[in-house]
């Protein structure tokens, strides 16, 4: 138990997952109903016994070639200088059955036919050529043992060895949406609305490996309504996932309707995120209120719903789990077991693994996160460079294909990741900045870090490699030139930055480290500017900053600035390229395939489309010798 303080005093008990898991498991039965279906509807479908073929395949000695059946004993001797007639022998084809008292077959290619007989020059075996009776399966023979996964094959064989329906575990699981704000799939929602994904993310899982689902319709949030849908959810389902309502506020009515109808045994368990879960039982059915916020409703998915559904015997394939470097310290909350989404992949012959926000609402980090962390309830902090157990989300021999790209934001970066896809290649990328991504490539943990980073001198990048990774030889390859500017509603321009509000990207990101340059240039220090120490991450991020009204003016790209449509002030031209190690360069097959591709056509058109871009130097190599260093002075 893990008890949590606030100033209002201490709050209830936190059960932790594993307590949650055995109260769960030793709470329920996990009896599955057993149902027939047709066998060319059974794909995915565990069956709930074992299958047994009604027939022999072939029932008859069969050909397996075209050519001529013959009595073994009559080709004995046959050779290049001792030829054999044959006389007696029967013409077949594949598939022909073979007459009983023939017990070879001679493949046609291996004959030469002369006046009505067959001249052979090598000696036959018994039952060479001939698919006995029975090869393929004999009556009564296992063709599936129970709790098997019925697949595509499974399909074809069973209906060749005639059989025509399957019994299979079944398992109904209701699906119910709660909140007045969510709208269902197909409609427009408006600014205060959310379309509801997260039932149809279960329901995904939950059909794929076998079990049924029933998605009703979304409920308003409104106790009488939650009742009665919880209600006629619980007469002929077997297991209830309810989304949202599970926290306590004035509108979450979930914990409220469960224990009318049932018993609430858990409600708030010590993991991060989906704390506040319920675990319910209605006439000895499983019911789980979950929260709405969709990475925290796939984390009690895969953490307490896919337990459930092997309990009751539907199986899930069980990931690999290796250990990576973190390229980023986490902050964790004592007290509660922590599931963090991140990206992996391997650089050279060591793990590496980048934590993604751990906001619940995010949840394009579902899509972006190929693996994930788990921080225990007894850890503050994990440090950069600790190596942590961490668990794939995909096969392990995709995750070592990932290349991993961190650094600077730039929308080009999305396109090619897209061309890359057709040779092969994954590619991965986390927008840190600049500075931090050339930090990560200094210490191992990514392939390529994007950057565009001034120098006082007017150059870009390799004064920074240089003084920032000065051991290695290192390449660099041009991406574009691309335009910087300000970005507004209503046309303004840099002048404007002290009289209006301001949205900052990241420190250490080169469109902040672009900004100080000018604010230098101008004598414009950074506590005049409004909104100076407001940050995003990305260049959309800045934009949309500025056109929901947050901020009056940012910094950003062309490219960005014309996807949403906003007026954009350039500022400056700069040098945005991909920076490697030499070793990695020569090694990896896949940095010069990327090379390849933003050398191509192709991509030269999605910058010509992109706007924005300065393609004379596009995919040209530039090298960063390493220097001689003694401390840190280069000799």
């Amino acid at each position: 138990m893990v008890k949590r303080r606030t100033q209002k005093g201490e709050e209830p008990e936190l059960i932790s997952l594993d307590d949650a898991l055995y109260k769960i498991q030793n709470r329920f039965s996990f009896a599955p109903r057993i149902v027939k279906v047709s066998v060319q509807d059974s794909v995915g479908r565990i069956t709930a016994e074992a299958l047994y073929s009604p027939l022999t395949i072939p029932s008859v000695h069969l050909s397996a070639m075209d050519g001529i059946a013959v009595k073994e004993h009559d080709t004995i001797g046959a050779t290049d200088k001792t030829p054999v007639r044959l006389t007696d022998f029967v013409l077949v084809n594949t598939g022909n059955v073979i007459p009983p008292e023939y017990n070879a077959v001679i493949k046609i290619e291996d004959t030469e036919e002369n006046n009505g007989s067959y001249i052979i020059r090598t000696s036959a075996s018994p039952w060479q050529h001939i698919r006995p009776i029975g090869e393929d399966i004999s009556r009564s023979e296992m063709v599936l043992p129970r709790y098997s996964q019925i697949s595509a094959p499974d399909i074809g064989a069973m209906i060749s060895y005639g059989i025509t329906e399957v019994p299979v575990l079944d398992l109904k699981v209701a699906l119910i949406s709660t909140g007045s704000e969510i709208i269902s799939i197909g409609s427009m929602p408006r600014a205060d609305q959310v379309i509801e994904s997260n039932m149809h993310m279960a329901a995904a899982m939950i059909r794929s490996v076998g079990a049924s689902v029933t998605n009703f319709p979304i409920v308003v949030d409104n106790i009488d309504e939650i009742r009665n849908m919880i209600t006629i959810a619980a007469e002929d389902h077997d297991l209830i996932l309810i989304s949202g309502g599970s926290s306590k506020g004035t509108m979450d009515y979930t914990s409220q309707v469960i224990d009318t109808l049932g018993t609430v045994f858990v409600h708030g368990i010590a993991i991060k995120p989906a704390k506040q879960l319920i675990l319910g039982d209605i006439n000895q059915k499983v019911v789980i209120g979950m929260p709405g916020y969709p990475v925290a409703f796939y984390t009690v998915l895969r953490e307490i719903v896919q337990p459930i559904l092997e309990w009751y015997g539907f199986p899930f394939s069980y990931p690999d789990t290796v250990s990576a470097y973190l390229t980023q310290s986490i902050r964790s909350s004592f007290g509660l077991d922590e599931f963090i989404l991140a990206i992996i992949g391997k650089v050279q012959d060591n793990w590496v693994a980048t934590p993604l926000s751990n906001k619940s609402g995010v949840q394009m980090n579902l899509v972006r996160s190929n693996a994930y962390l788990k921080v225990p309830s007894d850890t503050e902090e994990v440090e950069k460079g600790t190596r942590l157990p961490t668990t794939l989300r995909v096969q392990k021999e995709i995750a070592e294909q990932t290349v991993l790209v961190t650094g600077s934001h730039d929308l080009a970066i999305d396109y090619l990741a897209d061309l890359a896809r057709e040779e092969g290649i994954l590619i991965a990328s986390s927008h840190v900045g600049s500075m931090n991504g050339l930090l990560t490539l200094q210490e191992g943990y990514c392939h390529l870090a994007p950057m565009h980073l001034l120098a006082d001198d007017g150059e870009y990048n390799i004064p920074y490699l240089r003084q920032y990774i000065p051991k290695k030889d290192l390449v660099l390859i041009s991406v574009a030139e691309r335009m910087q500017g300000v970005v507004s509603r209503d046309v303004l321009g840099f002048d404007a930055i002290t009289t209006h509000t301001f949205i900052n990207r990241q420190n250490g990101s080169g469109t902040r480290m672009l900004l100080d340059h000018l604010l230098h240039e101008n004598n414009i220090r950074p506590e005049d500017v409004d909104g100076y120490d407001q940050e995003v991450s990305t260049h959309y991020g800045v934009c949309l900053a500025v056109q929901n009204g947050d901020a009056d003016i940012g910094m950003t790209i062309y490219g960005a600035a014309r996807a949403f449509s906003l007026p954009f002030i350039p500022l400056a031209l700069e040098r945005y390229e991909l920076v490697t190690t030499k070793e990695l360069f020569e090694e990896d097959w896949r940095i010069r395939k990327i090379v390849e591709l933003i050398n191509s056509k192709r991509f030269k058109e999605i910058l010509t489309h992109l706007g924005g871009y300065e393609m004379e130097f596009t995919g040209t190599i530039r090298e960063c010798t390493k220097k001689r260093y003694t401390g840190k002075k280069i000799l």
